[in-house]
């Protein structure tokens, strides 16, 4: 394991230490960790099965790692349009999503550091996921979320004894409203946390592992906040730094077409997102207006010669229903790759020669209620 206590820059250039509790620059941005050197495949811990496996690439103090057994996840064929492709459920992580991999490592932190109470806010995923690592940690959990988030995800949040307060507006209004209330316990973002980031990047190292330790062409995920493609980006360039691939791969990004702020940033040659308002969607996961991290984001998506593109809402469904008759249950948010993965190959991002992971990121059993209606709404 490795004690190199990386230092945290914030984006006016200003460094802290990454083992002291703190979620924000004193800019008011937010921070990253700065770049570490990667590990190697002799550095793999292969008695562990989680993703703790890859500690020595974590800038962590000699801590016992708040665990529920998270990452291992498997990389499943699939052929979807003619192209063949590996999807990553990430629904079989503890709490149903990719966001254990994240609360893991940022609970281990928090608690090494002292942290007793917290504050969270999400849409769902990462409240629940947040809820589950605190219990397991003993730590005092208070979850922000918006009023429409599926009651699935609520009951989770509740059942691992947080507490939970439902915010009238948009997910954006329910971040701002949790800024407002960080004074009053310690905001322990996972769209904010570097730590969080941390855990993240290991689904990289775990592909790579999976692939016979080589990179893919392309990973394409969902994207909201852009914890997965900062993770990707942080995971394959330690790869990289330590000599085991030659080339990061192309970081292909989905957004719903209702919240698209990245795509529009993209496409119209922005470095940051445009503040506005977007329609609802059912792609709960990927509805942020106005991700923290949007800058890091959108750069890391550039220098890896990747792409953006949105998803018509409509497509939404039938996505869960096609991958649902591969075998594999998926929300919403999670399916929306499925059409992204035609639009890029439509429009040469992607070839029949690359290797393509399709990350999906929650499981189908947190939008029960919507696909129970689209299910009573559609024939066999």
């Amino acid at each position: 394991m490795s004690d190199n206590m990386a230092q945290l820059t914030d984006r006016s250039g200003r460094r802290y230490a990454s083992d002291q509790p703190r979620w924000r620059g004193d800019d008011k941005s937010p921070l990253m960790m700065e770049p570490l050197p990667g590990i190697t495949r002799e550095q793999i811990d292969t008695g562990v099965n989680s993703q703790w496996r890859y500690r020595a690439a974590l800038p962590l103090p000699q801590a016992d790692p708040v665990t529920l057994g998270e990452g291992r996840t498997p990389l499943l064929p699939r052929t979807f349009a003619g192209l063949h492709v590996a999807v990553k459920p990430e629904s079989m992580n503890p709490t149903g999503s990719f966001k254990d991999r994240g609360s893991s490592v940022m609970i281990t932190a928090l608690r090494h550091q002292g942290i007793g109470q917290i504050l969270e806010d999400s849409s769902g995923n990462g409240g629940s996921s947040i809820a589950a690592y605190s219990a397991a940690a003993g730590i005092d959990a208070q979850i922000i979320a918006p009023a429409s988030t599926s009651p699935t995800k609520i009951a989770q949040v509740r059942l691992h004894g947080a507490g939970v307060d439902l915010v009238p507006g948009s997910r954006q209004d329910v971040a701002d409203e949790a800024i407002r209330r960080a004074d009053t316990r310690f905001y322990a973002s996972h769209n904010w946390h570097p730590h969080f980031l941390q855990g993240i990047k290991l689904i990289a190292y775990e592909i790579w592992e999976d692939l016979g330790f080589t990179a893919p062409s392309a990973v394409l995920v969902p994207a909201g906040a852009g914890s997965l493609v900062l993770g990707c980006a942080m995971g394959f360039a330690e790869l990289r730094r330590a000599g085991e691939i030659d080339q990061v791969p192309r970081i292909l990004v989905s957004q719903p077409e209702h919240c698209c702020p990245l795509v529009n940033a993209l496409t119209g040659g922005d470095i940051a997102v445009e503040a506005r308002t977007w329609p609802k969607t059912l792609a709960e996961g990927t509805a942020i207006a106005q991700p923290v991290r949007d800058r890091e984001v959108l750069a890391a998506i550039r220098d890896s010669g990747g792409a953006a593109t949105a998803v018509a809402e409509e497509e939404l469904l039938p996505a869960v229903r096609e991958l649902a008759r591969t075998g594999v249950f998926v929300e919403p948010t999670s399916a929306q790759v499925l059409p992204a993965l035609r639009q890029f190959h439509a429009d040469g991002h992607i070839n029949p020669d690359d290797t393509v992971v399709l990350v999906l990121t929650g499981s189908g059993l947190k939008a029960g209620q919507a696909l129970s209606d689209f299910v009573n709404d559609v024939s066999p």
